[in-house]
């Protein structure tokens, strides 16, 4: 596998296509196309019902029914978290059995190489989440969890925080993971292309600037998780970006 450590940008970029596409070119002229056509519609079809019970199970009407007690904003998001990281983690792993997939090639390689990339986009980001800080949309949405006037950060939202970044963990095995890895012997490439339309489209109760930015975050994050096939930097990432996001909403907001 190419090292985007060594190589510039356009020629490790060239390096991975050139590899997933020689890879996937393999994988179609020995695979039958109905077996091509069986994975395609295993994946896609999972994902869909995946992406529709988490965006209707995991809403609040649906949380005040199980969660009990006087102030139920942490049972709710909790709730929320909890059906979210099942749908994401349950749904693959239904798949992988279905189309006789080891889930560890869905992007759980548990080592980890090339880490470089993920921190400079951590420090690119920051200045465009210091700038939608002082949209007042931002503060509306961030943090999800809401302290009440004189709430201490613990333990409710430490508790918020270690689920939510369980979510993030769940989201990008989903994405990066299982559906790029899924994908990407029949589309080569243009699995990351098919990732990027469910996962912008989850980012439509955010404000503008992040859902646009979905897309091309999620096109990046696919390349990397085809070259280095793993979904744990890209986790980090997202954890760092929204722990990052929370932490700007809170010192604004107070």
């Amino acid at each position: 596998m190419v090292s985007s450590r060594t190589l510039p940008l356009r020629d490790w970029m060239g390096g991975v296509v050139a590899e997933v596409e020689e890879r996937s070119e393999r994988y179609r002229a020995v695979t039958p196309v109905g077996e091509q056509l069986r994975r395609v519609a295993v994946v896609l079809v999972v994902a869909a019902v995946v992406l529709l019970l988490i965006e209707f199970g995991g809403r609040p009407e649906v949380a005040l029914r199980f969660v009990a007690g006087e102030d139920p904003r942490l049972g709710v998001l909790v709730w929320w978290a909890t059906v979210a990281v099942v749908g994401y983690v349950g749904g693959p792993l239904l798949a992988a059995r279905v189309l006789g997939d080891d889930p560890a090639t869905y992007g759980l390689r548990r080592r980890v190489r090339g880490i470089a990339p993920y921190l400079v986009l951590y420090v690119l980001s920051l200045p465009f989440i210091a700038l939608a800080a002082s949209d007042p949309s931002f503060l509306d949405r961030y943090p999800f969890y809401r302290l009440a006037p004189g709430e201490p950060w613990f333990p409710a939202l430490w508790i918020w925080w270690g689920f939510y970044a369980l979510q993030f963990v769940a989201l990008e095995f989903f994405f990066r993971g299982f559906l790029v890895h899924g994908l990407q012997d029949r589309f080569g490439v243009g699995a990351v292309f098919v990732m990027v339309v469910p996962y912008a489209l989850i980012h439509v109760h955010k404000p503008f600037p992040e859902a646009l930015a979905a897309i091309l975050g999620g096109t990046v994050l696919g390349l990397l998780s085809l070259e280095g096939r793993s979904i744990w930097p890209a986790a980090g990432l997202h954890v760092a970006v929204a722990a990052t996001m929370d932490l700007l909403a809170l010192g604004v907001g107070s």
